[in-house]
């Protein structure tokens, strides 16, 4: 079994929707810290881009709790992970949640950092704001991270060092209590070189792509009618985001970016349920190969590498069923199926990647349904991954 670490992952659980780094393992390492900053009861963890998107509102307690900035509460937290990309290890987070009036989700200021068995680690200040009964959001992330992490490349792995300064901003305009309209800038400067002396280097085809200073521009929404964002039930959700980003001091064309999310929920009974995600994302030829369309990134899947399968389209569909024991314990058996290729046409030229798996579901909190997760996952290639997180998937 290949006991790989799953790479850092940000996930609602933790107030944060995507990070819209394309999910590279750059940004999968500072949503990790994202994620430690933004769990409520001083336990999360992960995640989109993903730094991402849109990130997801941290819901509180009851509409009769305090509010106002000086009747927040503080939380620290240690947060052990594992994922197939970065390893192993442990993300430490504060933060201050609070409410900035009674409609509004919780605000929430933090701080983070983590370290992976391989040597990965990052660091990352973050503050997700919500007024007006949740018209206004406002998400604003800067981080620092050094991640070593395998590349698929068509002459096999490479062991590749990559270290960057990333910052991004969400302002959203919620039209209704259900749909929302937003902008997003993100700043990334990033540069990559191999991890190893004595190996070979990279393919030349990679060389444009090893140091590079990008400033992003883009438009999301979110159709959230979920009936909770930490362990919803019932109910679906949309999400889409559209960007342009553009090198600075490079002769390179600018690249774009966009991708689209569904998720649905179905109850089966008070304890049992059924979620399915479908995901389709389509990315310009003069993308970076850490900003492309990805199995494992893009769309969460597990089982796979996050640099397993990298192109300029990408569509996935998974399902997981869940079932609750009592107020502590749980488990989900999921699966999922994705194609990648260089457009629609020829998504299913190189064959599908599915995988299936089982995971156990721990409830850290008496006060949010937030779960400490480990799954297992099984590949039609033939690998086996280890995930351990806080939240769920999607």
């Amino acid at each position: 079994m290949t006991d790989q670490i799953s790479r850092p992952f940000l996930s609602d659980a933790f107030g944060y929707k995507r990070l819209t780094l394309s999910q590279s393992c750059l940004s999968r390492a500072v949503a990790l810290v994202l994620l430690c900053c933004t769990a409520p009861q001083a336990v999360q963890a992960v995640g989109p881009d993903d730094v991402h998107r849109q990130m997801d509102h941290v819901q509180t307690a009851g509409a009769e709790s305090n509010f106002g900035f000086s009747n927040g509460s503080v939380i620290v937290a240690p947060v052990p992970f594992s994922n197939p990309t970065i390893g192993s290890g442990l993300a430490l987070g504060a933060g201050y949640l609070f409410k900035t009036d009674p409609g509004s989700n919780t605000s929430v200021i933090g701080l983070g950092a983590m370290r992976s068995d391989n040597g990965s680690q990052a660091v990352g200040l973050m503050t997700n704001l919500a007024f007006n009964n949740n018209r206004w959001l406002v998400s604003i992330f800067a981080g620092k991270a050094d991640v070593r992490y395998d590349l698929y490349t068509p002459l096999g792995p490479f062991p590749v060092h990559q270290d960057g300064d990333l910052a991004r901003f969400n302002l959203a305009y919620g039209v209704t209590e259900e749909l929302s309209f937003g902008g997003v800038m993100r700043y990334l400067n990033t540069s990559i070189s191999g991890d190893r002396p004595g190996l070979p280097s990279l393919p030349p085809s990679y060389e444009p792509d090893l140091n590079l200073e990008i400033i992003t521009a883009g438009f999301s929404a979110d159709w959230d009618r979920r009936d909770n964002s930490d362990y919803p039930t019932d109910g679906s959700r949309l999400t889409a985001e559209a960007t342009r980003s553009f090198l600075i001091d490079s002769v390179r064309a600018s690249y774009d970016k966009a991708d689209v999310t569904y998720d649905a929920y179905h109850p089966l009974g008070a304890d049992k349920s059924l979620a399915f995600r479908g995901v389709l994302c389509a990315a310009t030829d003069e993308t970076p190969f850490f900003d492309q369309c990805s199995i494992g990134a893009t769309d969460n899947m597990r089982g796979f590498n996050s640099t397993q399968f990298l192109d300029l389209r990408s569509t996935s569909l998974q399902a997981e069923y869940r079932h609750r024991f009592g107020p502590r314990w749980g488990a989900v058996v999921f699966g999922g199926i994705g194609w990648t290729g260089a457009d629609l046409s020829s998504l299913g030229d190189n064959g599908s990647h599915s995988a299936v798996g089982l995971g156990a579901r721990y409830r850290v909190s008496k006060k949010f349904p937030v779960d400490f997760s480990v799954d297992l996952s099984h590949s039609n290639l033939g690998d086996d991954q280890i995930y351990i997180y806080v939240g769920q998937r999607f």
